[in-house]
């Protein structure tokens, strides 16, 4: 097979809709878009959501509940395999070393190191939150694990958003 040779599948090409091309192309006079109205004009178009002024489903439907999500801290996942085939044996890894190489970027609530992959090099890992697996596997290889206090912050700073203002004030 040569390069020659390739074309697309029977099919996958369609030809172009030939649009105000006489009455007999089924496309001609209106060019589908059928008789007067706002989308028959050029630049007619109406946004997302529009129902024609009429009051859209979004308002009419009544908001209830609350979304705890502005205050979920956000974690930058960072797996034992990565460390493992990125750092050589007995390193020290903390966040600086993980944006220097890429592996952690963006704003973010702390660092999570989770138990994909397996461990054979010791690592000092500092790290704000672990899971129990990620831990047992970098103990059982000779490497230790700091974690951050950094929890505390977080709980402080969700504390404070959800307080009153006038409390926050006096604090």
């Amino acid at each position: 097979m040569r390069l020659h040779n390739l074309a697309p599948r029977p099919g996958a090409k369609h030809r172009r809709k030939r649009l105000g091309c006489g009455e007999s192309s089924g496309h001609g006079k209106t060019s589908g878009r059928g008789h007067k109205g706002q989308r028959a004009r050029s630049g007619g178009s109406v946004r997302l959501g529009f129902e024609g002024g009429q009051m859209p489903i979004i308002r009419r439907l009544p908001k209830r509940g609350f979304n705890n999500t502005d205050f979920k801290p956000v974690y930058a996942v960072v797996n034992l395999d990565t460390l493992e085939e990125r750092f050589e044996s007995g390193a020290r890894i903390d966040e600086a070393a993980l944006r220097s190489l890429r592996l952690v970027h963006g704003r973010n609530d702390g660092i999570k190191l989770l138990a994909r992959g397996s461990v054979t090099k010791s690592f000092t890992v500092e790290v704000d939150k672990t899971s129990a697996a990620a831990r047992e596997k970098l103990e059982k290889a000779g490497g230790s694990l700091i974690l951050r206090e950094r929890q505390t912050k977080i709980a402080e700073r969700a504390v404070l958003k959800a307080a009153p203002r006038s409390a926050v004030k006096a604090a």
